[in-house]
């Protein structure tokens, strides 16, 4: 059989003709594959034979009794092994959920895994029929462009684009867990806290998150000086809290992520008198082109209900300025 080098096509292969090469190079044998497709082994065949035709170089080499792919073959089978499965997902999830009501949403690891998770279940009970997905990453999207109806934020005001929504701000406290404290000699002020482990993110010293760390803790309570016991690093704010809470140590937490933990006791205030305002604040963001849709609505609507119970938990006056209901 000839190919054209000189005049190869470049329009798209059909999609039928890739199913029949993956089933022939997945089983080598053309019987099988005609049988696996319910098709004729003359059509699977032909189905071969147009789209070598279509590539321009033969992807088998056609022996008395079996078949074997050719380089060009193999290079091929690569990327259709990888792209059907892609195409066949993407496919399934558009049936399933083809006219459902559903909700996507994106924010940072630790926020979904401290506050936003827990209180789903809430939202699942009011709106059995809404569909949630979550694209918890520490990267920002683009509501304009990317998949998604709305953005958990966090970070200063002056950050956050117009008509953003405050939902919360946040101390920090150092915390522990109860019987690391009982087990250990009284704290009475900001210097024993020196004796224990103390909990911190890894990357806080080289980020904007400075704020968050024990050397502003200790420079504000001028203890400039203080080295403590030991250090224990984390990436991330779920993982310093869980270690605080298993007894490794005392972590400088961010009160409105560990509201529920101290309210129902698995963490205590070390030196509750001795906590710091911290610049940043957490933020409803929804994006414009999905933001009159009802489910969209109900989902923001019951969000900032979750945030005012946690700027009560936490003791935060409201600011009516910045804390709107959508209309």
């Amino acid at each position: 059989m000839q190919y054209s080098q000189t005049h190869l096509r470049t329009r798209p292969i059909s999609a039928g003709q890739l199913r029949a090469f993956e089933a022939v190079a997945r089983h080598l044998n053309f019987r099988a594959a005609a049988e696996e497709m319910a098709l004729t082994q003359s059509a699977v065949s032909r189905q071969i034979q147009a789209l070598e035709e279509e590539v321009g170089v033969p992807l088998f080499l056609r022996h008395t009794r079996a078949v074997e792919l050719t380089s060009a073959g193999a290079l091929l089978l690569l990327a259709v092994q990888q792209a059907l499965p892609r195409i066949d997902g993407a496919v399934r999830q558009i049936r399933q959920s083809a006219g459902r009501k559903s909700v996507s949403l994106t924010t940072f690891a630790s926020f979904a895994s401290m506050w936003l998770i827990p209180r789903l279940e809430a939202f699942q009970r009011e709106h059995p029929d809404i569909d949630i997905r979550i694209d918890a990453s520490d990267s920002a999207l683009d509501l304009e462009v990317a998949d998604v109806d709305a953005a958990l934020r966090y970070g200063p005001g002056e950050n956050m684009p117009a008509g953003s929504i405050r939902l919360f701000g946040e101390t920090l406290t150092p915390v522990a867990s109860p019987w690391l404290i009982k087990s250990n000699p009284a704290i009475k002020g900001p210097a024993d806290i020196a004796r224990f482990t103390l909990i911190e993110a890894g990357d806080a010293h080289r980020t904007h998150l400075e704020w968050l760390t024990w050397r502003r803790w200790f420079e504000v309570n001028d203890l400039q000086r203080a080295n403590p016991k030991r250090w224990l690093y984390f990436n991330y704010a779920y993982q310093m809290v869980q270690a605080a809470l298993t007894g490794q140590g005392v972590v400088l937490a961010r009160s409105s992520l560990i509201a529920e933990s101290l309210a129902n006791g698995d963490l205590v205030e070390v030196l509750p008198q001795h906590r710091l305002d911290s610049p940043m604040a957490y933020w409803l963001i929804i994006g414009a082109r999905n933001a009159l849709r009802p489910e969209i609505k109900a989902f923001c609507e019951w969000l900032q209900r979750q945030a005012a119970i946690t700027r009560e938990t936490i003791g935060e006056v409201p600011d009516p300025d910045t804390v709107d209901y959508i209309d």
